[in-house]
């Protein structure tokens, strides 16, 4: 006998899976002397940190591979397997970067908000990280023709990002590692849609762990896939793929991108397959199935 309750809603067309693929783009906006660090980024994938006041070129050549080369790859194959993506996007990365940007913007790709620079803001005060947020958001509004809708953080984020997020009316916030499903918080009545992130399934793992192949990263991927749409037939699930072009755009490892899209694409053609869809699409849906209400047993902050 089957005692699982009803799911509370369902996924366009019964899909028992909502899948995103979130490229974060980051290039151009790392840390830099000359936009006033103090030191330059990490050469992440060699593991080396450069703690004296000068340039990195090479690794700002290393950064620079994903706009030149990871950017068009990731691109090219999103087209070819008609997946629209989110791209979380730094501002001053698509302000540096106008070919790119047109690129995404002619695929109809949606652009979020990754920050103004690929930044920290649990070190801002809250006057500092509210004129962040504006920036980031203006920026992109002006460099893509489209206000972005939800916000990623860098690693951290302060006590009070969620409430500037609320106050300058965005739509949903990605920092969350809570669930597998969306759901909502509020400060004082006023809402916003939580869509929590899945750093599990991201490509970092291979430029911070150089044992961590393509081929580990991929069957992960598609494990979870599988996993969750089985599981979607009686709970929501959420899945999302994060990417970035500097990393999985290599030729040693865009064939674990394209074998992922290429199943991911197939079993959305099955019953109940996976539903693949932009981070905003899946919080327009939700927030249709799920109006906000207050008090909510959803709210955790």
């Amino acid at each position: 006998m089957n005692t699982r309750p009803p799911k509370p809603y369902a996924w366009p067309n019964d899909a028992h899976l909502a899948l995103s693929v979130v490229v974060n783009l980051e290039e151009g906006a790392e840390a830099n002397i000359l936009d006033g660090d103090k030191y330059p980024e990490p050469v992440d994938e060699m593991g080396i940190a450069l703690r004296q006041s000068v340039r990195s070129l090479i690794n700002e050549s290393n950064y620079q591979y994903g706009i030149k080369r990871g950017g068009p790859r990731v691109l090219r194959l999103l087209e070819q397997y008609g997946v629209t993506a989110t791209f979380t996007a730094c501002a001053l990365a698509l302000e540096r970067a106008p070919d790119l940007t047109r690129a995404i913007v002619a695929q109809r790709h949606e652009v979020t908000s990754h920050g103004y620079r690929w930044g920290h803001q649990f070190r801002m005060s809250e006057e500092e990280e509210r004129a962040y947020i504006r920036k980031a958001r203006e920026s992109i509004t002006q460099s893509t023709g489209q206000t972005p809708a939800g916000w990623l953080s860098r690693y951290l984020t302060s006590m009070n990002t969620r409430r500037l997020l609320i106050e300058e009316g965005f739509l949903y916030h990605m920092d969350d590692l809570s669930d597998d499903a969306p759901f909502w918080d509020h400060h004082e009545g006023h809402p916003i849609i939580v869509l929590p992130y899945q750093m599990d399934n991201n490509d970092m793992k291979m430029w911070a762990e150089p044992s961590y192949t393509p081929d580990q990263w991929l069957k992960y991927a598609i494990d979870n896939l599988d996993w969750a749409l089985r599981e979607g037939a009686h709970e929501v699930n959420m899945m999302s793929i994060g990417v970035h072009m500097r990393i999985i755009g290599r030729p040693g490892r865009i064939w674990a991108l394209e074998k992922f899209l290429e199943y991911a694409t197939a079993r959305s053609r099955e019953p109940h397959g996976p539903w693949i869809a932009t981070r905003r699409q899946i919080a327009e849906h939700f927030a249709r199935c799920v109006p906000f209400s207050q008090p909510t047993d959803c709210a955790q902050r």
